[in-house]
């Protein structure tokens, strides 16, 4: 599970700041938000990002992501250059580097630190630390940038030896993590295989409005991954009146190799629902023929029955896109009633979300707002103190009015057109 996650240097990004889901000692919602991992670590099921367009809410997210991708979707060769940009409003940044910090809880129940720093062209350096239960290194990573070579060591508590040690770093290139490496060979680290597991199995690729989830949610049902019945009880809860999912696979390809035939079955099978009218009609209509809601809410409920059977860290950007606002809401409750140790983070431009206040803890809610510098700043709702939002306040109304920042400094609706007659 997530604890914080700090970014420097990214994108719309320049100085560091970290997103938490560290649950202040609020009790407000306990029952529904808290995740009790430990007595000494409670953490947030759910973080809502804020904030006006080009503040820099898909940054905070992209940058998660991008850390996922560094590490399973490598770079082939150390000639090539890591796709990103530093923050580029600045004469100096673009010639600094970047820096992550992840904070989480695997598997064992042990926290982890995860630290960073790299270059479009290099990692610079990595530092794992797990907390057991003191702080310890687990390994440590320099790189050479004249002889783009890394060098590995490994804390006193970590079981490796020498030649282990040495095929790592043959397999770490100077512009790849050392969990790509490690993926690389066969050796075994207890600690190296619960980092990854982790980035592997709870956190999640990005979720973005015009990302096609079906092939997912249909693969998902297929090998039963996605529950089929908790699917059909979530879609009928939101009163969408389909009581049944068709998928129907596709002929299996042969091809003929030097007279041997070869079957391949890759292809994601086409889904239909049938829906259920007047209580004793039955009409069966396939994907393309639901509207843009039913589809986008079909493919959002199996990320939900998902997320909800196997702990998982979701990533989705505008989460209202092609939603009705109950809808949204619907959600969100849904969520936070049955996810047990699964985490969501989500960005939003639904403010009318803000008048919900007894579905929301202050410490869940997130505000991005671009500074003069053209940076973007992140801070929470709590970090607010009891002049700004009361305990009987609106959140709504106090972002509404500007109280909190983070919305858009808009001009008046008048253009300079050409077409005024000159006196």
């Amino acid at each position: 599970m997530l604890i914080s996650f700090s970014v420097q240097n990214f994108g719309s990004i320049k100085d560091e700041v970290t997103l938490s889901f560290d649950a202040t000692n609020s009790k407000d919602l306990e029952e529904y938000y808290i995740i009790n991992v430990t007595p000494k670590i409670r953490l947030l099921k759910l973080g809502l990002i804020f904030g006006a367009n080009a503040s820099g809410k898909t940054t905070i997210l992209k940058a998660l992501d991008f850390l996922s991708k560094m590490i399973f979707d490598p770079l082939k060769s150390k000639n090539e250059k890591l796709d990103f940009e530093p923050f580029l409003f600045d004469k100096d940044t673009p010639k600094q580097p970047t820096i992550f910090k992840i904070e989480f809880v695997g598997e064992d129940n042990i926290k982890y630190l995860y630290e960073i720093t790299f270059s479009q062209e290099a990692i610079h350096h990595e530092i794992l630390y797990f907390y057991n239960p003191n702080k310890a290194i687990v390994f440590e990573r320099q790189t050479n940038l004249e002889k783009q070579f890394s060098s590995i060591r490994f804390g006193s508590k970590i079981k490796i030896s020498k030649v282990q040690k040495e095929v790592l770093e043959a397999n770490t290139l100077w512009n790849t993590p050392t969990l790509t490496g490690y993926l690389k060979t066969n050796i075994e680290s207890k600690e190296l295989q619960i980092i990854e597991d982790w980035f592997s199995g709870y956190l999640c690729p990005l979720v973005k409005p015009n990302s096609g989830l079906v092939d997912f949610i249909t693969e998902g049902l297929s090998k039963e991954f996605i529950d089929k019945k908790f699917l059909l009880e979530l879609l009928s809860k939101a009163d969408f009146k389909i009581n049944d999912i068709k998928i129907e696979s596709p002929e299996p390809e042969r091809v003929v190799i030097e007279g041997k035939t070869h079957v391949f079955d890759d292809e994601v099978g086409s889904v239909s629902f049938q829906h259920q009218v007047n209580n004793t009609e039955r009409y069966s209509l396939n994907f393309d023929q639901e509207s843009l809601g039913t589809q986008r809410y079909f493919q959002f409920a199996g990320l939900l029955a998902s997320v909800i059977q196997h702990p998982t860290l979701l990533l989705i950007d505008e989460l209202e896109s092609s939603l009705h606002p109950d809808l949204l809401e619907h959600f969100l409750l849904t969520f936070l009633a049955n996810a047990k140790r699964s985490q969501l983070l989500v960005t939003t431009h639904y403010r009318e979300l803000l008048m919900k206040r007894e579905i929301l803890r202050e410490d869940a809610i997130w505000f991005t707002e671009k500074q003069a510098n053209g940076a973007t700043d992140l801070y929470s709702l709590s970090d607010f103190d009891s002049s700004v939002v009361r305990n009987t306040s609106s959140f709504y109304n106090a972002y509404k009015t500007g109280k909190l920042g983070a919305t858009p400094n808009l001009g008046n609706y008048y253009l300079n057109t050409g077409d005024e007659e000159e006196e």
